[in-house]
C-alpha cells in the first residue's frame, strides 16, 4: 500500500503547491482523503486514475479541502465513470455538497450521474467500513465556519495512518495517530502561534505520545517552507510517494 501527496499545500498555494489532496492505494484499496480546488489537475498531473478511486474522506468544508469534488465529479460525468463512488465526510455534507456544486457549475447537484453516488455523513470517534477500509474521525479544532472539523484514523491492509487534518493542537490527535504506521501532521508554521492552525513547536512536544512509526509534515506555510532544509523531520511535497 501507498499514499501519494497529490496536493500537500496550503489555502494560499504556498510554495506553489496543490491544495490538500492525498491518494492512498493498495491491493485491495483506493480513495482520497480531501479533494481541495486544484485537485483535479495535480491527480490528471500525477497520471492517477480516477475512475479506479472508490471513496473519497473530507475533512472540513474549506475550499482547499472540499471545492475539488464539483470538478473531480463533472470530470466523472463527462468520462462516463461507471463505477460506483462514495464521498464520506462530517456532518453537513449531504447539503454543502449539492451547494458547492450548484457554485461551481449551475444546475449540476441536479444532473443525473452515470455512476451509483452515496453520501455519507461520518460521526466522531464511529468507525464506519468502506469495503477493506476503516475510518474512525476525531473532532479537530479549526475555527467555526467550514466545520465540523475531523482527523482521520485510517486503517487498510493491515496498516494505519491518521491525518490531523487543519488543527490547533488538540489532545484528540493523541488516539487519533497513537502508533500509527504514518502519521500526516500539519505544521502550519514553526513556532508562531496562528488561531486554529498548529505549529512544528506545538506538534513536537506530544510527539513522544503518539509513537507514529513515521511522521510526514504538511500544509505548511511560507514560514515553514523556507525552514525545510533544517528540519528534522520529513516533509511532504506534491507528488511524493510513502511506501508503508
Amino acid at each position: 500500500m501507498q499514499l501519494q501527496f497529490v496536493g500537500c499545500g496550503d489555502a494560499f498555494g504556498s510554495g506553489g503547491r496543490f491544495n490538500t489532496c492525498f491518494h492512498v492505494s493498495g491491493i485491495s484499496v483506493n480513495f482520497l482523503i480531501d479533494c481541495g480546488a486544484s485537485s483535479l489537475p495535480a491527480l490528471k498531473r500525477l497520471e492517477i486514475d480516477r475512475d479506479a478511486i472508490d471513496l473519497i474522506l473530507i475533512t472540513h468544508f474549506h475550499g482547499d479541502h472540499f471545492a475539488g469534488l464539483p470538478f473531480f465529479l463533472l470530470d466523472a460525468q463527462f468520462s462516463r465513470r461507471t463505477r460506483p463512488l462514495v464521498i464520506a465526510g462530517p456532518e453537513g455534507i449531504e447539503t454543502k455538497l449539492p451547494e458547492v456544486m450548484e457554485v461551481m457549475f449551475e444546475h449540476s447537484s441536479k444532473t443525473k450521474q452515470r455512476f451509483d453516488l452515496s453520501v455519507v455523513t461520518l460521526a466522531p470517534q464511529e468507525r464506519r467500513s468502506f469495503g477493506e477500509v476503516t475510518v474512525t474521525p476525531y473532532p479537530v479544532v479549526h475555527g467555526e465556519s467550514g466545520g465540523p472539523f475531523l482527523a482521520y484514523r485510517v486503517e487498510a491492509e493491515g496498516r494505519t495512518v491518521c491525518y490531523s487534518a487543519d488543527t490547533e493542537w488538540t489532545d484528540a490527535l493523541i488516539p487519533a495517530a497513537q502508533n500509527a504506521d504514518l502519521f500526516i501532521a500539519e505544521a502550519y508554521t514553526y513556532e508562531k502561534m496562528v488561531k486554529n492552525h498548529l505549529s512544528l513547536k506545538a506538534l513536537e512536544t506530544h510527539l513522544p505520545a503518539i509513537n507514529a512509526g513515521r511522521v510526514v509534515l504538511t500544509h505548511m506555510s511560507d514560514d515553514m517552507l523556507g525552514r525545510i532544509d533544517q528540519l528534522p523531520f520529513t516533509t511532504a511535497s506534491d507528488g511524493m510517494v510513502v511506501v508503508f
